[in-house]
């Protein structure tokens, strides 16, 4: 099975690609991140978005995406900029056909490193560790979004069990 992770944002959208084989291992196929310009219209970067994801999955083919919950404290300007983030990354799939699965932060960190109040250096060395990477991936974006991706397959599995 092929999930796309992705860690919305307006500035910076993270994704990471994994395949899991019939032995129940991981194999990354692709991360990175989607960034668009500050000085461009809201309009334009959320196109980008769209456009760069529809893209990956065409190259990828996922069977299911993992997409972080929305979750802000006191910035409600970022949480909307995010909200819209996320509105077309999940137009993207629903687009393509592909069901999408959504994790608050605290579930990621739980299913990636044991603890859901874990710190992001833990989650991402645990990402390191359990794609068996030679080291963490850079931006942190992009290492959040093969986090929720790991965090779906975990969840998954659970599940079927």
């Amino acid at each position: 099975m092929i999930v796309i992770g992705i860690d919305p944002g307006t500035a910076t959208t993270g994704y990471g690609v994994i395949k899991e084989d019939d032995n129940g291992n991981f194999e990354v196929l692709d991360y990175g991140v989607v960034s668009t310009r500050p000085d461009l219209p809201l309009e334009k970067r959320l196109k980008i978005i769209f456009d760069t994801i529809s893209s990956l999955i065409i190259l990828h083919k996922p069977a299911i995406a993992a997409v972080e919950k929305l979750f802000f404290k006191q910035n409600v300007t970022n949480a909307i900029s995010v909200g819209q983030a996320r509105g077309v990354v999940l137009l993207a799939f629903a687009n393509n056909g592909i069901p999408v699965s959504e994790y608050s932060p605290a579930e990621v960190k739980s299913a990636v490193s044991g603890y859901g109040g874990a710190e992001k250096s833990q989650v991402q060395a645990m990402v390191k560790a359990i794609l068996n990477l030679d080291e963490i991936p850079k931006p942190d974006d992009a290492a959040d979004a093969l986090a929720i991706a790991i965090c779906h397959l975990n969840s998954y599995r659970r599940i079927a069990d």
